[in-house]
């Protein structure tokens, strides 16, 4: 078990080391006010790794940096959009720090107790987490392309633009240590809730498809949008997802190209997520019903692991990683289908849900306290099921993600759902 926890930190330190080994310009520079410079996120992933692995979350403990230093990657004392002005260690000192809080904690894993690993899973997922976030800032960034054009992925196959039944009935939401040691605090614990049947879209919408609603001046009318929604749309000047170009091309990590058709759309935000759906006469599902959907067994009355089972998740079964930098056409994994034939639930793009974040009931903070709970009871909307970024252990069905409904520089896309 403690290889296997050291192999997903070293996954993650190559995800992270590969997309901060450019120039310091690239590292140093603010490219969107609502993203922190690459080198404040390199740093923080070693801060956070000293705080919770070499001293056991005491933070009243010094670390490898002074008090004041470590005070500058304290995410809730210094917004995104200051982190820019702050006396930051420079990229080469980042690297060093990095590195030598990675080669202490390695050397303590060795004699660690089996059973209590969770911290180590809890930091490497924070890093891929913040490897996703590192992939957000470069697309974007402006200058030349850095990343490439990414690997080869599976080809989709036609599907029908349909929906399946998830007839009602009784199902388990969210999981428990025992089933599922490295979830966080927010999927715990596992209880089961009645829901009514509904329909869900087989597959996520693609951009073929959110072309139309922008042709049918889905954009231009009021009545498809919710007040608040249209509000934004207006102030945002909103005409069409986040990096697609008036001419029909898009742009992805600084290359120009053609929109892919069969590609889930992604770049949207919760409230032009939420007005698609009103106006393809659909709506979008809540997070219970998307987890029953995603999770749920109806023959064997119990929930997978994944989708497609309890086997481990294989690159034929689900874009993850990072490696495409780029969702899959829909139809790629037939075999990552859940029990009720719905695809592509893991990977390609976060889904958004129509619910807010709030905790499920006999909710326990873990190890690391301020992770969800000064986020439920707010305006975020939770998002579900992971995007082709997402890598390591920070995905499963049951990982609630949240943001503003205004935000879509994240790889979130859209989902439909219907009553039935």
């Amino acid at each position: 078990m403690r290889e296997s926890v050291a192999r997903g930190l070293e996954a993650a330190r190559v995800r992270t080391h590969r997309l901060t080994e450019f120039e310091d310009s690239a590292l140093t520079t603010q490219h969107h006010r609502l993203m922190s410079p690459l080198v404040w996120d390199l740093a923080h992933i070693g801060q956070q790794e000293d705080l919770w692995l070499l001293r056991g979350g005491n933070s009243a403990c010094q670390g490898l940096l002074s008090a004041k230093v470590e005070g500058l990657y304290d995410a809730f004392e210094h917004p995104r959009a200051e982190r820019v002005s702050l006396p930051l260690l420079t990229p080469q000192e980042s690297r060093a720090f990095i590195g030598d809080v990675r080669g202490r904690v390695l050397d303590q894993l060795e004699s660690a107790d089996p059973e209590r690993l969770f911290p180590y899973v809890m930091v490497e997922q924070h890093e891929q987490q913040h490897v996703e976030t590192m992939l957000a800032t470069h697309q974007l960034r402006d200058g030349e392309p850095l990343l490439g054009a990414g690997a080869a992925l599976p080809s989709g196959r036609v599907l029908p633009s349909d929906s399946v039944l998830v007839p009602a009935g009784e199902f388990v939401l969210g999981v428990d240590g025992d089933d599922e040691p490295w979830s966080l605090d927010n999927e715990r614990p596992a209880h089961r809730v009645e829901l009514p049947a509904f329909r869900i879209g087989r597959v996520p919408v693609t951009n073929a498809e959110w072309q139309l609603f922008i042709d049918a001046g889905g954009y231009d009318e009021r009545r498809w949008w919710s007040e608040p929604g249209w509000v934004h749309r207006l102030e945002a000047g909103l005409q069409r997802p986040q990096f697609w170009l008036p001419d029909g091309s898009r742009l992805r990590f600084g290359a120009v190209e053609e929109i892919p058709t069969d590609e889930p759309v992604q770049h949207v935000s919760y409230w032009e997520a939420q007005a698609y759906a009103s106006w393809a006469g659909a709506r979008l599902p809540t997070e219970q019903e998307w987890e029953k959907a995603c999770a749920w067994d109806p023959v064997l009355c119990r929930r997978r692991r994944w989708p497609w089972g309890d086997q481990p998740w294989t690159p034929d079964l689900a874009n993850l990683g990072g490696d495409g930098l780029r969702p899959a056409p829909v139809g790629a994994y037939p075999g990552g289908a859940s029990a009720y034939g719905v695809e592509q639930m893991i990977g390609d793009v976060w889904e958004w849900t129509s619910s807010q974040f709030e905790a499920w009931p006999q909710f326990r903070p873990m190890l690391y306290a301020d992770y969800s709970q000064p986020f439920f009871g707010g305006d975020f909307r939770v998002l579900r099921g992971g995007s082709w970024a997402v890598g390591g252990a920070s995905i499963r069905p049951s990982f609630r993600n949240w943001d503003l409904p205004v935000r879509r520089q994240i790889f979130s896309g859209v989902r439909l759902a219907w009553d039935a």
